[in-house]
């Protein structure tokens, strides 16, 4: 069942689905027209579960390009909710805005709860009175900052949903790949997260930073769910501006962090910049699995060279070179399919368990081929090795001496390894280990690296 909180800018609908979802997963400011993309959070409440939507601001008038995408994403929520919380200033009363909104809703035909937000005092709540003549039903005064008679709209939100409200979710079984879809600003993020979609779940716009929140989309990609997770454009930090900007930021970063596979998304007019190395970076450091997009290539010169551009975008990203890299376009979906093939193998070899047996026989093999150089007078001896991590992979290397192993070295039993596993798109860390050679009968003889 679907819960939508709908309402004219700054009016405190983040500020109550926060409240309501009891996480802050919305950005809350005391500046209008904040919350631009609906934002969905599953709620329990009286041993019923529902889905809360957050929109943008309401402008039934819109008077720019952007407003307009805004107040589509708003109709599109009301068209789907079972119900429909209008969300009012308590304070203000019915604006005319409010009254352009409660015609739509009365139009719509959807069941609404009209809901007097920000009695944050008792001597507010008498004003609430003046919603009345909306002719929508009784109002609930309510203060989402306080958290004052929230306990009262859960209860009318569940009733008014009846039996039909489900049951609590089973929190056990699998929301499917966590994808988080980063980059700079206006690399084409919402419009490749809308391509995946087949329908305008993000808004679009030319103007560089319209996505604010970190926004959460399941799917489905060959049999696999997915979890989209379309987040702001991130600049160097020295060029964020404090407040709404950098709130976008940190929620992007945090979107990294909870992710099981990063799609850094570039732009291929402009190519890999500084502050793409910077993001991915940031990325590999959390040991996350990535592809990498190179986007808008509709727009690069007819003859362009794919392979030529791959390549270039490796070269400013040598620490990537796990990662598959594509040239799509969000707008004609070019190869998108292809790069979410991508993101699914990714993901699946994030979680990869290697076979010990096969894994061992690998990185012997690899010592037979290419002995460990010498490092004064001493080499590097592997007895055996484990695999002792998923997400990423984590192999433990016991050896003789973990100070034997050097980089390039590991780098060669990784790229070994990676001939011999499906790991492509995710890092795999190899650890050497301390371990004393055991010489009993019916232990294997440890191999020469």
């Amino acid at each position: 069942m679907l819960v939508a909180l709908v309402g004219r800018p700054n009016v405190g609908k983040s500020t109550l689905f926060n409240r309501l979802a009891q996480r802050r997963q919305a950005i809350t400011e005391a500046t209008a027209g904040v919350t631009r993309d609906r934002l969905y959070a599953r709620v329990e409440w009286a041993g019923r579960t529902f889905t809360l939507v957050d929109t943008g601001g309401f402008v039934p008038e819109a008077a720019s390009d952007l407003e307009e995408a805004v107040r589509r994403q708003a109709e599109a929520a009301m068209g789907e909710a079972d119900l429909v919380l209008f969300v009012l200033d308590a304070r203000t009363g019915a604006t005319p805005q409010d009254e352009a909104v409660a015609d739509r809703l009365r139009r719509a035909r959807r069941p609404v709860l009209v809901v007097a937000n920000k009695v944050d005092a008792p001597g507010v709540a008498p004003l609430a009175a003046d919603l009345y003549r909306l002719g929508l039903g009784d109002p609930i005064a309510v203060s989402a900052e306080h958290g004052r008679g929230t306990g009262d709209l859960l209860d009318a939100i569940v009733d008014r949903l009846g039996p039909g409200a489900e049951p609590p979710a089973d929190e056990s079984g699998p929301e499917g790949l966590r994808v988080a879809v980063v980059g700079r600003p206006n690399a084409g993020k919402s419009s490749l997260v809308n391509a995946v979609l087949g329908q305008e779940r993000q808004i679009v716009h030319d103007a560089p930073g319209t996505t604010r929140d970190a926004v959460d989309v399941e799917t489905v990609v060959e049999g696999s769910p997915l979890v989209l997770v379309d987040t702001a454009g991130m600049r160097r930090r020295a060029r964020v501006a404090r407040g709404l900007e950098g709130l976008a930021v940190m929620r992007s970063l945090r979107a990294i962090d909870r992710a099981d596979v990063v799609l850094l998304v570039v732009d291929a007019g402009a190519g890999v910049v500084e502050e793409d190395q910077r993001i991915a970076g940031y990325a590999l450091d959390g040991g996350k699995a990535m592809a990498v997009a190179l986007n808008k290539w509709d727009l690069r010169p007819p003859g362009a060279d794919a392979d030529e551009a791959v390549r270039a975008c490796r070269a400013r990203l040598p620490f990537l070179s796990f990662a598959p890299v594509r040239t799509v376009s969000a707008r004609t979906r070019l190869r998108l399919a292809a790069l979410m093939r991508d993101v699914v193998a990714a993901g699946e070899a994030y979680h990869r368990h290697l076979p010990t047996a096969a894994l061992n026989r690998v990185l012997e093999e690899a010592a037979l081929s290419a002995p460990a150089p010498s490092v004064g007078g001493r080499a590097l001896r592997i007895y055996y090795a484990a695999q002792v991590a998923t997400a990423p992979p984590t192999v433990a290397l016991f050896c003789n001496d973990p100070s034997l192993a050097q980089a390039a070295y590991l780098r060669y039993l990784e790229n070994r390894l990676r001939e011999h596993f499906p790991l492509a798109g995710t890092p795999l860390r190899l650890l050497p280990r301390p371990r004393r050679p055991v010489r009993r009968a019916d232990h294997p003889a440890p191999f020469r690296a």
